[in-house]
């Protein structure tokens, strides 16, 4: 899986934001092993000239092999709140998607057996 952090001009993009972000990535995501191609990560300052509650916001885009690339964000009053929001709800709609497409007629069973 490849990962790339982006920022805009208002965040210091550091080395050290760069390996945070990257290890928060892997070891969430990592589960889901080769489905996922590459991880792209934007942190943007909403506000720059201000500040505020929750001005600093964290894109995440997973391209999955084979399907439309998915999306979310989050916003947050730091970017680490940022990144660890939007990297939750990535997850759990990788977890969503994922589980769909392995199950026959795209929803999992509700009365608690396998479909074999």
């Amino acid at each position: 899986m490849q990962i790339q952090v982006r920022t805009d001009n208002h965040i210091q993009g550091s080395e050290a934001l760069t390996r945070h972000v990257e290890t928060e990535v892997t070891q969430s995501l990592h589960r889901f092993g080769r489905q996922i191609t590459r991880v792209e990560v934007h942190l943007t300052d909403t506000n720059s000239h201000k500040s505020g509650d929750a001005d600093k916001r964290c894109v995440v885009e997973a391209r999955l092999a084979g399907l439309q690339p998915i999306a979310v964000n989050d916003n947050a009053p730091t970017v680490h709140q940022a990144v660890s929001g939007a990297i939750g709800k990535i997850e759990r709609l990788l977890d969503h998607t994922l589980g769909r497409l392995a199950h026959p007629k795209g929803r999992a069973p509700t009365n608690g057996t396998l479909a074999i």
